[in-house]
């Protein structure tokens, strides 16, 4: 039964979004708690898998009895199924809050919405256990699509943000797949674990060469990795209110471990730091995208806009760890990766809720909030102190192996791109707290909001969630470094 729970995962969502059109004709109002129990239901299976995986090691599956390299293989390791453990429990929570009478009523287009949301994270699991290149390609894909659709959802701008989210996405997605035709054409398979025996030979190669500059700039694209993020602002900002933490918190992120899978899992350790030196190319553009996103995040004036830019300069955070070369930096990265998919679907709830409560879309309309919402209020903090980097949170840890790994490494430019971006950071976050905390004894008395009980779960759980992150962060490090650390590291 083990071995299944892999594909029970990626079915459960799957299933339901086949079986929601058909159910949508006569109950329409059962969308949304059907979604919420699909997604608790994969939380479940999630843990289950995670056990399965320490007890009896990396979980193989093959589709159809064909074994690899010939037929489909899907794998489960440490690594794998930590992020669905994530990638479900901040699915839920995104789909809790994103159920909140706080929105405006779908009406006939609640059925394609969940439809589309749970197809989104169907594919997204697809993409972490995926053991080839070209089915990393169609669950890439796929996810894709059902982002710019939800993206468009709201209209007007946001269809601009939409179409131009899909034109960079399928560039990027274009080069992906030619890189991956130039690997299949020199190695002749597109098996991960096949790719891994065949490409370390071969790296000298210009044809690999082209296919994996290919296949970082498409991927680069889709994780929004600085100068390649064009679409991500307008997108993120435009996008209902209800959809930005999900694509924040999910979407970027998983194109990102799909990178990390390939860096490490296809090319080998031992080929990006010593021969085709990748892990430098790819330490510098983090740095840059750290510095960049962070520096850009405190010239915003609006709140999801500048939110959106933080989360840039958080992948390139992440960028940074794993380039280090070392096991302490990339645990560190995929550290912080994890605190990363918290702390944005965190911080675009409490956008989402203070432009639908309060009317406040940028940082000059905080004033209106004026003391009445101090439940928004701490959430805000805590998940602020987890983006700066302030004990006893999980964003501190993460930066703290990152650096630790620079140290081992004796990479001091990683430790100030570290230091600078945490500084530029906590920079944007005073400009929201003088807003939020300043003295308005003179002004008008606040603005008072029953805050839905789904809104206060969702802002509850992901604030609790970077403070168990935190206090955990020594077991959760240990079982990565056991686990999740790719071979020849």
């Amino acid at each position: 039964m083990t071995r299944h729970l892999p594909v029970i995962l990626f079915l459960l969502p799957l299933g339901l979004a086949i079986c929601l059109p058909l159910i949508g004709v006569r109950r329409r109002e059962w969308c949304r708690p059907l979604a919420i129990g699909v997604l608790a239901a994969m939380v479940v299976v999630s843990f289950a898998n995670l056990v399965g995986v320490l007890q009896h090691g990396t979980i193989h599956y093959d589709f159809g009895g064909w074994a690899d390299p010939v037929g489909i293989e899907w794998v489960a390791d440490g690594l794998a199924s930590v992020m669905t453990v994530a990638l479900s429990l901040v699915g839920l929570v995104c789909i809790t809050f994103l159920s909140s009478v706080l929105f405006p009523y779908l009406g006939s287009r609640i059925v394609p919405f969940y439809t589309l949301v749970l197809l989104l994270i169907a594919s997204l699991t697809g993409m972490v256990f995926a053991g080839d290149l070209f089915n990393l390609f169609v669950f890439l894909e796929v996810s894709a699509l059902c982002a710019y659709a939800l993206v468009g959802l709201a209209g007007g701008k946001a269809l601009v943000a939409g179409f131009r989210y899909l034109i960079l996405g399928t560039f990027g997605a274009s080069l992906y797949l030619l890189g991956v035709g130039y690997l299949y054409a020199e190695t002749g398979t597109l098996n991960m674990a096949d790719l891994a025996q065949r490409v370390p030979p071969l790296v000298g190669s210009k044809a690999i060469a082209v296919g994996v500059l290919f296949m970082f700039i498409g991927l680069g694209i889709k994780m929004a990795l600085v100068p390649l993020h064009g679409w991500l602002p307008d997108a993120y900002t435009y996008a209902p209110d209800r959809v930005s933490p999900m694509l924040a918190s999910l979407v970027t992120k998983v194109a990102l471990y799909g990178w990390i899978r390939i860096m490490f899992w296809v090319l080998g350790a031992h080929a990006v730091i010593y021969q085709i030196r990748l892990l430098m190319l790819v330490g510098i553009l983090g740095a840059i995208a750290a510095l960049v996103g962070a520096f850009l995040a405190l010239s915003q004036t609006e709140i999801k806009r500048m939110f959106a830019y933080g989360g840039l300069s958080h992948i390139g955070l992440v960028l940074v760890g794993i380039s280090l070369g070392n096991q302490t930096g990339f645990v560190g990265g995929v550290f912080y990766l994890l605190n990363d998919a918290v702390m944005q679907a965190g911080l675009f709830f409490w956008a989402g809720a203070i432009i639908h409560l309060y009317g406040v879309r940028t940082i000059e309309d905080l004033v209106r909030l004026q003391g009445g919402a101090g439940w928004m209020s701490v959430a805000l903090v805590v998940i602020a102190l987890s983006m700066i980097g302030i004990p006893p949170t999980g964003g501190f840890f993460g930066k703290w192996y990152i650096i630790l790994g620079a140290v081992e490494a004796q990479n001091y430019l990683a430790i100030a791109a570290v230091l600078i971006a945490t500084l530029l950071t906590l920079a944007y976050f005073l400009k929201l707290f003088e807003r939020v905390f300043r003295d308005r004894s003179a002004q008008q008395p606040p603005l008072m909001r029953e805050i839905p009980l789904a809104v206060r779960i969702s802002l509850g759980a992901m604030s609790v969630a970077v403070i168990v992150l935190g206090v955990m962060s020594d077991h959760i490090v240990s079982f990565l470094l056991k686990n999740a650390v790719p071979p020849g590291l």
